[in-house]
């Protein structure tokens, strides 16, 4: 990697770093990603996380490691309705498995070795009582055994470990009230969790890259609806389906129940986790409660984004320059897109009562997000105002931009079209093209 490269995605990543400070993770790690080999890395990356000041619960599973256990024990792997059924002997040897991969997972995170992003650090894993269970019961006759589900979180009993800042390690075994052991889901686990932490974020791990559309593309953003029905689509078998699946219910549950953002990433790509989390559009499938993108009116707060945004153009020349001052005083002009509290897109809206019209100005989008048309949102967003307040027309002045605002329905205008105060402001040695939209 270049400096140039590193120092950018350094700086990038500088506001992901302080806005993921002190939120709270809820991290499902499936038995596929623990047969891995990228399992050491995303260890050390969940590790790395905790070292920046994120509060995390790392929830691992065990369905391919348990399969394969009760095969050479000669035991039956028993589902209905694609739940397992444990009976006494298949949990001694599920407990067996579930055991040693917690042990695992504790000894990777108290690595403190030279060799690794952690070189150094002590780490306190904490497991616990933290979930409570109860037997999922019969179901159309059929007996779950010791499969169970779980009946209560002490959540603040986990609050209080992620306060002292240990990472809460859980797994798919539970206890009852009554000192019984049952087998729950990993999933089940971690967005309850989630849930009754309100968890800022639910993350799990799949052999894909994130949940794709039809041409194999990864679908950044998704809402709960949405993606219920890329699931009830999903087909019953498949190689990566049991985890997709499982997970994608999973978190379409927690964003029903108040989690905000619920990612989905790849264990195979190395880093995904990291990319997924400080980058500015990640590398994965977000399931949100609200986009990730918002258009609102700008605040006083926003004049340093606005100012990092329109800097690069006016040094060009494309844009005159506005002092901060300037931009103070007029910031209730501007409407911008946010994106994680980044200014991605800004453009301003200036009256001319008088003249019954308005000016469109100032359109700038970020570089790196000029391919999902954002002007044209930000464009219709400043025709609703001019036709709210009832202006016949909306005009534009720009250098460069001429055959984006004739696509839009704008047309060439002379200077004596401009209102009368615009008029006399006009700088005849930049000669700006003129363009009208009438309303």
């Amino acid at each position: 990697m270049r400096t140039t490269e590193l120092v950018d995605g350094f700086r990038h990543s500088a506001s992901y770093v302080n806005a993921h400070r002190g939120k709270t993770f809820v991290v499902m790690l499936g038995g596929e990603a623990l047969a891995q080999q990228q399992f050491r890395s995303i260890i050390n990356d969940i590790a790395l996380l905790h070292s920046l000041g994120i509060k995390i619960v790392l929830v691992h599973g065990a369905r391919p490691q348990i399969d394969q256990a009760l095969a050479d024990n000669s035991l039956p792997a028993e589902y209905y309705n694609g739940v397992r059924i444990t009976e006494e002997e298949s949990l001694r040897v599920i407990k067996q498995v579930v055991g040693g991969l917690h042990l695992d997972i504790t000894a990777r995170l108290s690595m403190s070795l030279s060799n690794t992003p952690m070189q150094g650090a002590q780490i306190n894993v904490v497991s616990g009582n933290f979930v409570i269970a109860q037997p999922l019961g019969v179901e159309d006759g059929v007996d779950y055994c010791l499969t169970g589900k779980v009946r209560r979180i002490d959540s603040q009993g986990l609050k209080r470990q992620l306060d002292n800042s240990g990472i809460v390690l859980l797994g798919p075994v539970a206890a009852s009230v009554t000192g019984e052991s049952f087998n729950l889901t990993a999933e089940e686990v971690a967005t309850q969790i989630a849930i009754k932490l309100k968890a800022d974020k639910m993350i799990g791990f799949s052999s894909q890259k994130g949940i794709l559309d039809s041409t194999g593309q990864v679908l950044a953003e998704l809402m709960p609806t949405d993606a219920q029905k890329i699931l009830n689509d999903l087909p019953e078998v498949a190689p990566f389906c049991v985890g997709t699946k499982a997970f994608l219910q999973a978190s379409i549950d927690a964003c029903r129940n108040g989690v905000s953002r619920c990612h989905f990433v790849s264990y195979l790509d190395d880093g995904a986790l990291l990319q997924e989390l400080f980058s500015r559009d990640g590398i994965g499938t977000q399931i949100v409660t609200e986009s990730a993108e918002r258009l609102r009116r700008a605040s006083i707060r926003d004049i340093g984004g606005i100012l990092d945004l329109i800097r690069p153009l006016e040094q060009k020349g494309i844009l005159v320059r506005r002092s901060r001052e300037q931009l103070e005083m007029e910031i209730e002009q501007f409407m911008l897109i946010e994106r994680d509290d980044l200014v991605i897109g800004c453009a301003a809206f200036y009256p001319f009562e008088e003249d019954n019209a308005g000016e469109f100005a100032c359109l700038v989008v970020h570089p790196e997000y000029r391919d999902a048309d954002r002007g044209s949102l930000l464009l219709q967003n400043i025709i609703g105002q001019a036709r709210v307040r009832g202006y016949s027309r909306l005009f534009a002045l720009t250098t460069r931009s001429i055959h984006w605002f004739l696509e839009h329905g704008f047309n060439m205008v002379e200077v004596d079209e401009l209102p009368e105060k615009k008029k006399q402001l006009y700088n005849y040695q930049r000669k700006s093209k003129i363009l009208a939209l009438d309303l």
